[in-house]
C-alpha cells in the first residue's frame, strides 16, 4: 500500500451524509449515483477490490463495477470473498460459476488458523473452540481487542467472537496481505440501523484497528425493493442473452422465460427458495415460501431470518472492521 495513503485520494468523505433512499426517488437516480461512485472508486484507488458474498447486494455492486469498467475502459479489480466455513453450499457454487463466467479474479479471505483447528478437531458448528489453542494473532484479537475472558467460544458465525474471527480478522488480514486500499462494498442505508449513517466514501484509517483503507459504498441509496427492480430490469436482461429486454419478474423457480434456466441467471437459488438474506447455513432461515422479491419487503424485516445475537452487536462489530 502506498505510504501516502490516504493523501493521494480526492474523494468526498461527506457525500451522502444526512441522506436516505428518498433523496434518490427513481431507479434511474439511484443507478446514476451508483455509476458515479463506482467510477470515482475505480479511478481514485491504487489497489481496489470488490467485496462479493454472492448475495444480491454485492452482486449488484459487482454489476456496476463491470459496467463502469467496460464503459470507461477501466480495470475490473479482484473480488474478495470471505469464506467463514459456514456458507450455504449453493453460495460457493454460485460464486465459482459466475467468477468463471465473468472472468473474475477471486481472492478468498479465510481465518485459516481457526479453520485448521476446526478440521483437526473434527468440530461441528456449535462446538467449543479452545482459545489457547489458536495462534497468537487470534488470541490477541479475542483477549485484547474483544476483551473476551472465557476459555472457549462456540464455532458459530453469528456470535460476537465467531463473527469477528471468521469474518473481520479474515478480511483485515486479506487487506493487509494484498495491499487493498479501497473496498467496493454493497451495504445499504435501509438494511441495518448501524449502516443508516454511512457515506459513499467511508474512511477506515486507524492502523490500530485495521489496515488503513476506504469503503466505497455505491448502492447505499437502494432499498431492498430497488435492488430487485434493478436485477429484473437491468442486471438479468443485460447478462442473459435470452432474457426479455423489457425485464420479466419470475413468480417461482420454474417460471422463467423459454430457453432460460435458473443457472443462467446471476441470482442465487436461495432467493428463489424464499431466503431474503444469506448469512450462514447454520443460523439463517428462509423468510417465506415465495421468492424473495415477491415477499412483503416494506412490512417485514429483511434480516429477520438471521441470528439476532450478532445483529444486536452490529455497531460494535462494525467499529472493529465488519462490513
Amino acid at each position: 500500500m502506498s505510504v501516502q495513503f490516504p493523501e493521494y485520494l480526492d474523494v468526498d468523505y461527506e457525500g451522502g451524509e444526512g441522506q436516505d433512499p428518498e433523496d434518490y426517488p427513481t431507479i434511474e437516480d439511484k443507478i446514476e449515483k451508483a455509476i458515479e461512485v463506482t467510477k470515482t472508486g475505480l479511478e481514485q484507488y491504487e489497489n481496489p477490490a470488490v467485496m462479493w458474498t454472492g448475495g444480491k447486494d454485492s452482486t449488484l455492486t459487482l454489476y456496476f463495477v463491470k459496467e463502469v469498467a467496460d464503459r470507461f475502459d477501466l480495470e475490473v479489480p479482484p473480488v474478495l470473498f470471505i469464506d467463514h466455513y459456514q456458507h450455504f453450499e449453493e453460495l460457493h457454487d454460485f460464486v465459482e460459476h459466475w467468477a468463471e463466467e465473468w472472468d473474475l479474479e477471486v481472492v478468498y479471505a479465510r481465518n485459516e488458523d481457526v479453520g485448521a483447528y476446526v478440521e483437526d478437531e473434527g468440530l461441528e458448528p456449535g462446538d467449543d473452540i479452545e482459545i489457547d489453542e489458536l495462534s497468537e494473532h487470534n488470541q490477541h484479537h479475542v483477549r485484547e481487542i474483544l476483551e473476551y475472558e472465557e476459555d472457549t467460544f462456540p464455532f458459530l458465525l453469528d456470535t460476537y467472537v465467531g463473527n469477528h474471527l471468521l469474518k473481520t480478522v479474515a478480511l483485515n488480514d486479506a487487506l493487509e496481505e494484498h495491499g487493498i486500499d479501497g473496498i467496493l462494498s454493497g451495504i445499504r442505508w435501509d438494511e441495518q440501523e448501524s449502516r443508516a449513517n454511512e457515506t459513499f466514501f467511508s474512511p477506515r484509517h486507524d492502523p490500530d484497528i485495521y489496515p488503513p483503507h476506504d469503503r466505497i459504498q455505491s448502492i447505499l441509496q437502494f432499498k431492498e425493493a430497488d435492488v430487485w427492480e434493478a436485477f429484473w430490469n437491468f442486471v438479468v436482461p443485460e447478462t442473459v442473452a435470452a432474457y426479455p429486454e423489457e425485464g420479466y419478474v419470475p413468480q417461482s423457480d420454474d417460471d422463467l422465460p423459454e430457453g432460460v434456466s435458473q443457472e443462467d441467471i446471476p441470482v442465487s437459488p436461495k432467493y428463489f427458495a424464499g431466503f431474503r438474506s444469506l448469512g450462514s447455513e447454520i443460523s439463517t432461515d428462509k423468510a417465506a415460501e415465495e421468492p424473495a422479491w415477491l415477499q412483503d419487503l416494506e412490512g417485514t424485516t429483511e434480516r429477520a431470518g438471521r441470528a439476532q445475537d450478532k445483529e444486536d452487536l452490529m455497531a460494535r462489530l462494525r467499529d472493529l472492521g465488519y462490513m
